[in-house]
């Protein structure tokens, strides 16, 4: 099986890209982030016609999340994180698909820094946290995957010296993941390629895609039960390259 996570940065404008990729990859399950589009606006049509069932969790402008799944059913599990009823951000959507257990999630930037925003960002990672830890209990094979903006280690970003003030990288928040990893999740990147320079993420400007100059924010962490059944992983970095592109490429994992 192929999960893949992909961040589209707005999923009307990029829908050619992401129908193109759909078509060449052929991933059984789909994780998007940034939908950028409200409900009523997600591009259901087109993902049901390229062969993709869908939940999607939609915010006008920003936000926004989904998960696709190619001939298989979808049964929703929870749309938004516990922990604050307050938050409306569309940020997270869990679903289970045939026996596997897949939350997909947008975490906040947290820029500028330090600030309100750092704050919230800090306060989302405490409480996706205490919800991995409660899907753990439930003794399941879980895949929690998304847009985590957060470089956990310096080799996840291109000259790290840069970023040291960055809400991506900056202590306390390479701390929160760390210890959500330290729960019992494995970082499916870095379990297979331990030591390789790989990023998922290059800015529009100052060539960056052509320098290679990237972030690694876009994460899969697999639960106990699915660590050994992991087969392969990579990043479709080509798609980064394609025009009217995302500004991230998507990531994927074959499990058995």
């Amino acid at each position: 099986m192929k999960i893949a996570t992909y961040n589209v940065n707005g999923v009307n404008g990029r829908l050619p890209v992401l129908l193109r990729w759909l078509e060449e990859t052929k991933p059984d399950i789909v994780c998007l982030q940034e939908l950028k589009a409200p409900d009523e606006k997600f591009p259901l049509e087109a993902i049901q016609a390229a062969g993709y069932n869908a939940i999607w969790h939609g915010q006008k402008s920003w936000n926004g999340v989904a998960i696709l799944a190619k001939g298989k059913d979808i049964k929703e599990l929870r749309r938004g994180l516990p922990g604050d009823d307050e938050d409306l951000h569309s940020r997270y959507i869990e679903a289970m698909i045939d026996d596997l257990v897949i939350g997909c999630l947008y975490l906040p930037n947290g820029n500028p820094a330090p600030g309100p925003k750092l704050e919230y960002k800090l306060a989302w990672f405490e409480r996706l946290k205490n919800h991995a830890a409660k899907l753990l209990d439930y003794n399941l094979p879980v895949v929690l995957c998304g847009d985590y903006n957060v470089m956990p280690t310096e080799l996840d970003v291109y000259k790290p010296e840069r970023w040291v003030d960055d809400a991506l990288f900056r202590p306390e928040v390479r701390a929160a993941f760390h210890d959500l990893v330290a729960q019992g999740w494995t970082d499916a990147i870095r379990k297979l390629y331990p030591d390789e320079v790989i990023y998922t993420f290059w800015d529009y400007f100052r060539n960056a895609y052509g320098r290679n100059a990237g972030l690694r924010i876009d994460h899969f962490l697999l639960s106990p039960l699915l660590k050994d059944r992991l087969l392969a992983a990579g990043v479709d970095k080509n798609v980064r390259g394609w025009e009217k592109t995302s500004d991230h490429g998507p990531v994927w994992i074959e499990i058995e």
